[in-house]
């Protein structure tokens, strides 16, 4: 799902590289490559295709990454499961789960 982008400069991704361990957990559950591992630390490679979804920040066992997720991003909605439907399938199936 490389290559999407959101709205721009406005995503709330916050990276310390000084408190990353080099895990890579980062990079495995990013749904769209915003992350990279360089010189045995995250980067953040395109933080304007950050869904916010949260799931990096909520997987570094660092802490190294902060999202406020949700305010600008939809994903964390239907992550939380506050929203049911079509609409909710649709992005399910966008990026590549199935319902």
């Amino acid at each position: 799902m490389a290559g999407l982008t959101y709205l721009k400069s406005v995503v709330t991704l916050e990276l310390s590289a000084d408190q990353c361990t080099g895990c890579r957990m980062c990079t495995t559950v990013c749904p769209h490559d915003v992350f990279v591992i360089k010189e045995k630390r995250a980067r953040i490679v395109n933080r304007d295709a950050c869904m916010e979804c949260g799931a990096c920040a909520q997987n570094c066992p660092g802490d190294a990454i902060s999202v406020r997720s949700g305010l600008c991003g939809c994903a964390s909605i239907f992550i939380r499961g506050q929203k049911h439907g079509r609409m909710t399938r649709y992005f399910f199936r966008m990026w590549g789960y199935e319902v």
